[in-house]
Protein backbone atom coordinates (compact mmCIF):
# COMPACT_ATOMS: atom_id res chain seq x y z
CA UNK A 1 0.00 0.00 0.00
CA UNK A 2 1.24 3.37 -0.80
CA UNK A 3 1.68 5.21 2.25
CA UNK A 4 1.12 8.61 0.76
CA UNK A 5 -2.62 7.56 -0.06
CA UNK A 6 -2.86 8.35 3.59
CA UNK A 7 -1.95 11.59 3.01
CA UNK A 8 1.36 13.68 3.93
CA UNK A 9 2.88 16.56 5.70
CA UNK A 10 5.58 18.46 4.47
CA UNK A 11 6.42 15.86 1.76
CA UNK A 12 6.20 13.03 3.86
CA UNK A 13 3.60 10.27 4.86
CA UNK A 14 1.57 11.68 8.06
CA UNK A 15 2.89 8.08 9.39
CA UNK A 16 6.54 9.59 9.76
CA UNK A 17 4.62 12.20 12.47
CA UNK A 18 2.76 9.55 14.76
CA UNK A 19 6.26 7.75 14.85
CA UNK A 20 8.13 11.32 15.43
CA UNK A 21 5.54 11.65 18.66
CA UNK A 22 5.76 8.28 19.66
CA UNK A 23 9.53 8.36 19.96
CA UNK A 24 9.91 12.07 21.24
CA UNK A 25 8.00 11.09 24.32
CA UNK A 26 9.31 7.49 24.85
CA UNK A 27 12.77 9.58 24.48
CA UNK A 28 11.61 12.07 27.44
CA UNK A 29 10.89 9.28 29.38
CA UNK A 30 14.57 7.35 28.88
CA UNK A 31 16.02 10.59 29.04
CA UNK A 32 14.50 12.10 31.97
CA UNK A 33 15.48 9.30 34.02
CA UNK A 34 18.97 9.15 32.88
CA UNK A 35 19.64 12.64 33.45
CA UNK A 36 18.90 11.79 37.16
CA UNK A 37 20.16 8.26 37.42
CA UNK A 38 23.93 8.91 38.93
CA UNK A 39 22.62 12.01 40.51
CA UNK A 40 20.40 10.08 42.65
CA UNK A 41 22.28 6.68 43.34
CA UNK A 42 25.35 9.42 44.91
CA UNK A 43 23.04 11.86 46.63
CA UNK A 44 23.06 11.40 50.29
CA UNK A 45 20.52 8.92 51.70
CA UNK A 46 19.48 12.02 53.63
CA UNK A 47 18.06 13.59 50.98
CA UNK A 48 16.53 10.43 49.66
CA UNK A 49 19.44 9.48 46.96
CA UNK A 50 21.29 5.89 47.65
CA UNK A 51 24.01 7.36 48.58
CA UNK A 52 26.55 5.59 46.65
CA UNK A 53 29.99 6.04 45.44
CA UNK A 54 30.85 7.56 42.35
CA UNK A 55 32.62 4.95 41.25
CA UNK A 56 29.98 2.53 41.76
CA UNK A 57 27.12 4.82 40.18
CA UNK A 58 29.46 5.20 36.98
CA UNK A 59 29.85 1.12 36.88
CA UNK A 60 25.99 0.80 37.05
CA UNK A 61 25.33 3.28 34.83
CA UNK A 62 27.38 1.74 32.19
CA UNK A 63 25.86 -1.80 32.65
CA UNK A 64 21.97 -0.19 32.50
CA UNK A 65 22.76 2.01 29.45
CA UNK A 66 24.82 -1.38 27.98
CA UNK A 67 21.50 -3.44 28.31
CA UNK A 68 19.62 -0.86 27.36
CA UNK A 69 21.11 -1.38 24.03
CA UNK A 70 21.53 -5.20 23.87
CA UNK A 71 18.21 -5.67 24.42
CA UNK A 72 16.77 -4.37 20.97
CA UNK A 73 18.98 -7.61 19.70
CA UNK A 74 16.68 -10.00 21.20
CA UNK A 75 13.78 -7.73 20.39
CA UNK A 76 14.21 -7.46 17.43
CA UNK A 77 14.07 -11.29 16.73
CA UNK A 78 10.95 -11.49 18.45
CA UNK A 79 9.08 -8.63 16.09
CA UNK A 80 10.62 -10.28 13.29
CA UNK A 81 9.77 -14.20 13.79
CA UNK A 82 6.67 -13.57 16.78
CA UNK A 83 4.75 -10.14 17.45
CA UNK A 84 5.67 -7.43 14.48
CA UNK A 85 6.79 -4.55 15.22
CA UNK A 86 3.36 -2.81 16.42
CA UNK A 87 2.37 -5.04 19.50
CA UNK A 88 6.45 -5.13 20.40
CA UNK A 89 6.10 -1.27 20.91
CA UNK A 90 3.07 -1.54 22.55
CA UNK A 91 4.05 -4.42 24.88
CA UNK A 92 7.46 -2.98 25.50
CA UNK A 93 6.40 0.40 26.49
CA UNK A 94 3.51 -0.76 28.92
CA UNK A 95 6.81 -2.62 30.60
CA UNK A 96 8.86 0.69 30.49
CA UNK A 97 5.53 3.26 31.73
CA UNK A 98 5.42 0.26 34.96
CA UNK A 99 9.51 0.22 35.19
CA UNK A 100 9.68 4.07 35.77
CA UNK A 101 6.30 3.84 38.33
CA UNK A 102 8.05 1.45 40.26
CA UNK A 103 11.28 3.59 40.59
CA UNK A 104 8.67 6.60 41.40
CA UNK A 105 7.65 4.69 44.55
CA UNK A 106 8.00 6.58 47.84
CA UNK A 107 9.98 4.24 50.32
CA UNK A 108 12.94 4.76 53.43
CA UNK A 109 16.04 4.21 52.29
CA UNK A 110 16.31 2.07 55.26
CA UNK A 111 13.69 -0.01 53.71
CA UNK A 112 15.54 -3.28 52.82
CA UNK A 113 13.13 -4.00 49.99
CA UNK A 114 13.77 -0.26 48.59
CA UNK A 115 16.84 -1.53 46.06
CA UNK A 116 15.11 -4.59 45.33
CA UNK A 117 12.38 -1.90 43.32
CA UNK A 118 15.21 -0.15 42.59
CA UNK A 119 16.76 -3.11 40.31
CA UNK A 120 13.02 -3.75 39.29
CA UNK A 121 12.15 -0.67 37.96
CA UNK A 122 15.59 -0.94 36.02
CA UNK A 123 14.71 -4.33 34.94
CA UNK A 124 11.25 -3.60 33.78
CA UNK A 125 13.17 -0.72 31.89
CA UNK A 126 15.82 -2.79 30.34
CA UNK A 127 13.12 -5.82 29.07
CA UNK A 128 10.84 -3.23 27.49
CA UNK A 129 12.99 -1.00 25.80
CA UNK A 130 14.20 -4.35 23.96
CA UNK A 131 10.58 -4.59 22.50
CA UNK A 132 10.50 -1.03 21.86
CA UNK A 133 13.69 0.77 20.79
CA UNK A 134 14.67 -1.49 17.41
CA UNK A 135 11.02 -1.62 15.89
CA UNK A 136 9.82 1.87 16.23
CA UNK A 137 13.35 3.23 14.08
CA UNK A 138 12.36 0.54 11.73
CA UNK A 139 9.17 1.58 11.17
CA UNK A 140 10.47 4.70 9.72
CA UNK A 141 12.21 2.83 6.83
CA UNK A 142 8.99 0.86 6.20
CA UNK A 143 6.91 3.56 5.19
CA UNK A 144 9.32 4.39 2.17
CA UNK A 145 9.85 2.02 -0.80
CA UNK A 146 13.66 0.89 -1.55
CA UNK A 147 14.85 4.21 -3.37
CA UNK A 148 12.77 6.73 -2.20
CA UNK A 149 15.20 9.36 -1.81
CA UNK A 150 13.14 11.09 1.11
CA UNK A 151 14.13 8.26 3.62
CA UNK A 152 17.46 10.01 5.09
CA UNK A 153 15.30 13.06 5.27
CA UNK A 154 12.52 11.10 7.51
CA UNK A 155 15.16 9.71 10.10
CA UNK A 156 16.66 13.22 10.74
CA UNK A 157 12.69 14.19 11.40
CA UNK A 158 12.50 11.46 13.22
CA UNK A 159 15.56 12.43 14.83
CA UNK A 160 14.54 15.85 15.88
CA UNK A 161 11.81 14.04 17.59
CA UNK A 162 14.27 12.04 19.43
CA UNK A 163 16.15 15.18 20.66
CA UNK A 164 12.59 17.46 21.32
CA UNK A 165 11.72 14.81 23.62
CA UNK A 166 15.56 14.83 25.23
CA UNK A 167 15.90 18.52 25.43
CA UNK A 168 12.24 18.77 27.36
CA UNK A 169 13.36 16.07 29.53
CA UNK A 170 16.68 17.41 31.42
CA UNK A 171 14.87 20.41 32.25
CA UNK A 172 11.33 19.25 33.35
CA UNK A 173 13.08 16.38 35.33
CA UNK A 174 16.14 18.07 36.61
CA UNK A 175 13.89 20.72 37.92
CA UNK A 176 11.01 18.42 39.49
CA UNK A 177 14.33 16.46 41.34
CA UNK A 178 15.49 20.03 42.65
CA UNK A 179 12.16 21.13 43.58
CA UNK A 180 10.38 17.95 44.94
CA UNK A 181 13.23 15.40 44.96
CA UNK A 182 14.26 12.55 43.20
CA UNK A 183 10.88 10.41 43.58
CA UNK A 184 9.16 13.21 41.37
CA UNK A 185 11.98 12.97 38.57
CA UNK A 186 11.23 9.65 38.34
CA UNK A 187 7.55 10.54 37.78
CA UNK A 188 7.56 12.86 35.39
CA UNK A 189 9.50 9.95 33.24
CA UNK A 190 6.52 7.52 34.03
CA UNK A 191 3.88 9.88 32.85
CA UNK A 192 5.80 10.52 29.47
CA UNK A 193 6.22 6.82 28.75
CA UNK A 194 2.13 7.10 29.11
CA UNK A 195 1.96 9.83 26.63
CA UNK A 196 3.67 7.76 24.04
CA UNK A 197 1.35 4.63 24.45
CA UNK A 198 -1.57 6.47 24.01
CA UNK A 199 -0.81 8.26 20.86
CA UNK A 200 0.38 5.33 19.05
CA UNK A 201 -2.52 3.44 20.45
CA UNK A 202 -5.02 5.95 18.72
CA UNK A 203 -3.78 7.24 16.11
CA UNK A 204 -1.61 4.07 14.62
CA UNK A 205 -4.45 2.53 12.93
CA UNK A 206 -5.35 5.03 11.04
CA UNK A 207 -2.07 6.54 9.68
CA UNK A 208 0.55 3.19 9.79
CA UNK A 209 -2.63 1.35 8.09
CA UNK A 210 -1.01 -2.42 8.61
CA UNK A 211 2.97 -1.42 8.42
CA UNK A 212 4.20 -3.34 11.56
CA UNK A 213 1.34 -5.39 11.76
CA UNK A 214 2.77 -8.63 10.12
CA UNK A 215 6.23 -10.31 11.48
CA UNK A 216 8.84 -9.40 8.69
CA UNK A 217 10.07 -12.85 8.47
CA UNK A 218 6.57 -13.90 7.30
CA UNK A 219 6.42 -11.12 4.55
CA UNK A 220 9.31 -12.05 3.22
CA UNK A 221 8.04 -15.43 2.91
CA UNK A 222 5.34 -14.13 1.38
CA UNK A 223 7.24 -12.64 -1.53
CA UNK A 224 9.22 -15.41 -1.65
CA UNK A 225 7.26 -17.55 -4.57
CA UNK A 226 8.87 -21.08 -3.07
CA UNK A 227 7.86 -20.15 -0.01
CA UNK A 228 11.20 -21.32 1.68
CA UNK A 229 13.88 -19.53 3.40
CA UNK A 230 15.98 -18.48 0.90
CA UNK A 231 19.80 -18.03 1.64
CA UNK A 232 21.47 -14.85 1.95
CA UNK A 233 22.97 -13.75 -1.86
CA UNK A 234 26.10 -12.90 -2.20
CA UNK A 235 25.27 -8.62 -2.15
CA UNK A 236 23.15 -9.51 1.02
CA UNK A 237 26.15 -10.52 2.40
CA UNK A 238 28.41 -7.73 1.44
CA UNK A 239 25.73 -5.25 2.28
CA UNK A 240 25.52 -7.11 6.18
CA UNK A 241 29.62 -6.70 6.48
CA UNK A 242 29.05 -3.12 5.87
CA UNK A 243 26.41 -2.75 8.95
CA UNK A 244 29.11 -4.86 10.74
CA UNK A 245 32.42 -2.65 10.23
CA UNK A 246 30.10 0.66 10.49
CA UNK A 247 28.97 -0.37 13.74
CA UNK A 248 32.81 -1.11 15.54
CA UNK A 249 33.44 2.90 14.36
CA UNK A 250 30.08 3.30 16.10
CA UNK A 251 31.53 1.81 19.29
CA UNK A 252 34.25 4.38 19.83
CA UNK A 253 31.99 6.99 18.94
CA UNK A 254 29.34 6.52 21.64
CA UNK A 255 31.95 5.26 24.42
CA UNK A 256 33.31 8.61 24.29
CA UNK A 257 29.48 10.82 23.66
CA UNK A 258 27.80 8.85 26.35
CA UNK A 259 30.53 10.24 28.97
CA UNK A 260 27.96 13.01 28.60
CA UNK A 261 25.24 11.17 31.57
CA UNK A 262 28.19 9.97 33.46
CA UNK A 263 31.83 11.32 33.93
CA UNK A 264 31.07 14.43 32.20
CA UNK A 265 27.57 15.14 34.45
CA UNK A 266 29.72 14.85 37.54
CA UNK A 267 32.54 17.27 36.28
CA UNK A 268 29.58 19.53 35.78
CA UNK A 269 27.92 18.75 39.12
CA UNK A 270 31.60 19.07 40.99
CA UNK A 271 33.65 20.91 39.16
CA UNK A 272 31.82 23.56 36.90
CA UNK A 273 30.58 26.94 37.78
CA UNK A 274 27.23 26.76 37.46
CA UNK A 275 26.25 30.30 38.88
CA UNK A 276 24.66 32.67 36.29
CA UNK A 277 24.35 35.91 38.73
CA UNK A 278 22.28 34.94 42.00
CA UNK A 279 21.27 30.99 40.35
CA UNK A 280 22.63 27.66 39.98
CA UNK A 281 22.21 26.28 36.88
CA UNK A 282 21.09 22.44 37.99
CA UNK A 283 23.56 20.01 37.02
CA UNK A 284 20.86 17.97 35.20
CA UNK A 285 20.37 21.10 32.53
CA UNK A 286 23.42 20.72 31.10
CA UNK A 287 21.90 17.12 29.51
CA UNK A 288 19.20 19.44 27.43
CA UNK A 289 22.53 20.95 25.64
CA UNK A 290 22.75 18.64 23.26
CA UNK A 291 18.91 17.73 22.21
CA UNK A 292 18.86 21.65 21.99
CA UNK A 293 21.74 22.04 19.45
CA UNK A 294 20.41 18.77 17.43
CA UNK A 295 16.90 20.50 17.11
CA UNK A 296 18.57 23.61 15.97
CA UNK A 297 21.31 22.34 14.10
CA UNK A 298 20.34 19.33 12.32
CA UNK A 299 17.72 21.59 9.99
CA UNK A 300 21.09 22.93 8.79
CA UNK A 301 23.34 20.25 8.37
CA UNK A 302 20.69 18.36 6.37
CA UNK A 303 20.18 21.49 4.04
CA UNK A 304 24.35 21.46 3.75
CA UNK A 305 24.04 17.68 2.52
CA UNK A 306 21.27 18.69 0.13
CA UNK A 307 23.43 21.85 -1.56
CA UNK A 308 26.33 19.64 -1.77
CA UNK A 309 24.66 17.60 -4.35
CA UNK A 310 26.22 14.95 -6.16
CA UNK A 311 29.18 15.87 -3.91
CA UNK A 312 27.41 15.02 -0.67
CA UNK A 313 30.00 12.38 1.56
CA UNK A 314 29.14 8.75 1.54
CA UNK A 315 27.80 7.32 4.98
CA UNK A 316 31.83 6.03 5.98
CA UNK A 317 32.87 9.90 5.17
CA UNK A 318 30.41 11.41 7.26
CA UNK A 319 30.72 8.49 10.35
CA UNK A 320 34.33 9.57 10.02
CA UNK A 321 33.72 13.34 10.09
CA UNK A 322 31.36 12.52 13.17
CA UNK A 323 34.54 10.87 15.46
CA UNK A 324 36.56 13.95 14.89
CA UNK A 325 33.89 16.46 16.09
CA UNK A 326 33.84 13.96 18.78
CA UNK A 327 37.54 14.84 18.86
CA UNK A 328 37.01 18.37 18.80
CA UNK A 329 34.44 18.13 21.74
CA UNK A 330 36.75 16.41 24.48
CA UNK A 331 39.73 18.94 23.26
CA UNK A 332 37.40 21.27 25.30
CA UNK A 333 37.31 19.17 28.07
CA UNK A 334 41.03 18.93 28.57
CA UNK A 335 40.81 22.60 28.29
CA UNK A 336 38.59 22.66 31.13
CA UNK A 337 41.01 20.43 33.55
CA UNK A 338 43.97 22.82 31.96
CA UNK A 339 41.86 25.65 33.65
CA UNK A 340 41.75 23.71 36.81
CA UNK A 341 45.29 23.47 37.12
CA UNK A 342 46.07 20.49 38.89
CA UNK A 343 43.64 22.38 41.94
CA UNK A 344 40.27 20.29 41.71
CA UNK A 345 38.49 23.16 44.10
CA UNK A 346 38.86 25.51 41.04
CA UNK A 347 35.34 25.87 39.45
CA UNK A 348 35.91 26.15 35.32
CA UNK A 349 34.05 27.88 33.28
CA UNK A 350 30.61 26.71 31.71
CA UNK A 351 31.68 27.68 28.23
CA UNK A 352 33.83 24.27 28.30
CA UNK A 353 30.97 22.18 28.37
CA UNK A 354 28.63 24.25 26.24
CA UNK A 355 31.69 23.89 23.34
CA UNK A 356 31.77 19.87 24.30
CA UNK A 357 28.03 19.51 23.85
CA UNK A 358 28.38 21.77 20.80
CA UNK A 359 30.90 19.46 18.47
CA UNK A 360 29.72 16.43 20.07
CA UNK A 361 26.12 17.23 18.68
CA UNK A 362 27.89 17.76 15.16
CA UNK A 363 29.24 14.53 15.51
CA UNK A 364 26.53 12.86 16.28
CA UNK A 365 24.48 14.72 13.25
CA UNK A 366 26.58 13.12 11.13
CA UNK A 367 26.64 9.38 12.57
CA UNK A 368 23.37 8.79 14.16
CA UNK A 369 20.28 9.70 12.13
CA UNK A 370 22.91 8.63 9.25
CA UNK A 371 23.70 4.63 10.51
CA UNK A 372 19.53 4.74 11.26
CA UNK A 373 18.69 5.33 7.80
CA UNK A 374 21.66 3.09 6.58
CA UNK A 375 20.55 0.04 8.46
CA UNK A 376 17.02 0.11 6.69
CA UNK A 377 18.84 0.37 3.30
CA UNK A 378 21.24 -2.23 3.58
CA UNK A 379 19.55 -5.01 5.86
CA UNK A 380 17.56 -7.66 4.09
CA UNK A 381 14.02 -7.32 4.99
CA UNK A 382 13.81 -11.06 6.97
CA UNK A 383 16.18 -9.40 9.04
CA UNK A 384 15.18 -5.53 9.08
CA UNK A 385 14.29 -5.72 12.88
CA UNK A 386 16.92 -8.08 14.10
CA UNK A 387 19.67 -5.46 12.54
CA UNK A 388 18.29 -2.96 13.78
CA UNK A 389 19.08 -4.42 17.21
CA UNK A 390 22.08 -5.59 16.53
CA UNK A 391 23.21 -2.03 15.47
CA UNK A 392 21.93 -0.58 18.67
CA UNK A 393 23.53 -3.64 20.42
CA UNK A 394 26.75 -1.72 19.16
CA UNK A 395 25.63 1.32 21.47
CA UNK A 396 25.21 -1.19 23.99
CA UNK A 397 28.48 -2.48 23.85
CA UNK A 398 29.69 1.08 23.69
CA UNK A 399 28.17 2.56 26.85
CA UNK A 400 29.31 -0.80 28.63
CA UNK A 401 32.92 0.85 27.62
CA UNK A 402 31.60 4.31 28.79
CA UNK A 403 30.94 3.16 31.81
CA UNK A 404 34.53 1.28 32.62
CA UNK A 405 36.08 4.68 31.27
CA UNK A 406 34.50 6.98 33.54
CA UNK A 407 34.85 4.56 36.84
CA UNK A 408 38.31 4.69 36.25
CA UNK A 409 38.54 8.79 36.49
CA UNK A 410 39.67 8.18 40.12
CA UNK A 411 42.95 6.35 38.91
CA UNK A 412 43.47 8.11 35.71
CA UNK A 413 42.28 11.43 35.97
CA UNK A 414 40.09 13.28 33.80
CA UNK A 415 42.66 15.00 31.75
CA UNK A 416 43.89 11.23 30.40
CA UNK A 417 40.63 10.22 29.74
CA UNK A 418 39.17 13.40 28.22
CA UNK A 419 42.78 13.20 26.02
CA UNK A 420 42.63 8.94 25.21
CA UNK A 421 39.37 9.41 24.06
CA UNK A 422 40.42 12.76 21.64
CA UNK A 423 43.18 10.81 20.09
CA UNK A 424 41.30 7.35 19.97
CA UNK A 425 38.40 9.21 17.82
CA UNK A 426 40.82 11.24 15.72
CA UNK A 427 43.01 7.92 15.23
CA UNK A 428 39.39 5.87 14.33
CA UNK A 429 38.55 8.39 11.41
CA UNK A 430 41.55 8.59 9.48
CA UNK A 431 41.60 4.46 9.53
CA UNK A 432 37.53 4.76 8.50
CA UNK A 433 38.31 7.26 5.78
CA UNK A 434 40.75 4.41 4.59
CA UNK A 435 38.05 1.85 4.16
CA UNK A 436 35.63 3.85 2.76
CA UNK A 437 36.04 2.85 -0.94
CA UNK A 438 35.67 -0.82 -0.12
CA UNK A 439 32.81 -0.30 2.00
CA UNK A 440 31.17 1.55 -0.72
CA UNK A 441 31.45 -1.30 -2.74
CA UNK A 442 29.96 -3.76 -0.46
CA UNK A 443 26.74 -1.73 -0.29
CA UNK A 444 26.35 -2.34 -4.32
CA UNK A 445 24.44 1.08 -4.55
CA UNK A 446 22.43 1.15 -1.77
CA UNK A 447 23.17 4.69 -1.43
CA UNK A 448 23.56 5.40 -5.08
CA UNK A 449 27.06 5.24 -5.51
CA UNK A 450 29.26 2.96 -6.14
CA UNK A 451 32.68 2.26 -6.85
CA UNK A 452 34.48 1.02 -9.86
CA UNK A 453 37.89 -0.49 -10.86
CA UNK A 454 39.68 1.23 -13.68
CA UNK A 455 43.80 0.57 -14.56
CA UNK A 456 44.78 3.26 -12.15
CA UNK A 457 42.50 3.85 -9.16
CA UNK A 458 38.78 3.32 -7.38
CA UNK A 459 37.13 5.79 -8.39
CA UNK A 460 33.15 6.45 -6.88
CA UNK A 461 30.12 7.23 -9.52
CA UNK A 462 26.83 7.35 -9.71
CA UNK A 463 25.27 3.89 -9.55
Amino acid sequence: MNNDARGTLLGHPKGLFLLFGTELWERFSYYAMRAILVLYLTDKTINGGLGWTTQDALNLYGIYTGLVYITPLIGGWIADNFLGQRRSIIIGGILMALGQFTLALPHSMVDPHAVTAFYAGLALLIIGNGLFKPNISTMVGDLYKEGDNRRDGAFTIFYMGINLGSLMAGVIAGTASVTYGWKAGFLTAGIGMLMSLVIQLIFAERLLGDIGKVPAAKRAAQMNKSGKKEPLTTQERDRLKVIMIMGMFVVIFWAGFEQAGGLMNIFSQQYTDRMLGSFEVPAAWFQSLNPFFVITLAPVIAAIWVKMGPKEPSSPVKFAMGLFFLAAGFLCMVGAVLEQGGDLTVKTSMLWLVGAYFFHTLGELCLSPIGLSLVTKLAPLRLASLMMGAWFGFNAIANYVAGIIGAHVGEAGPMAIFSGIAIAATVSGLLLLLCSNQLIRWMHGAEGKAVVEDDAEAQPVQA
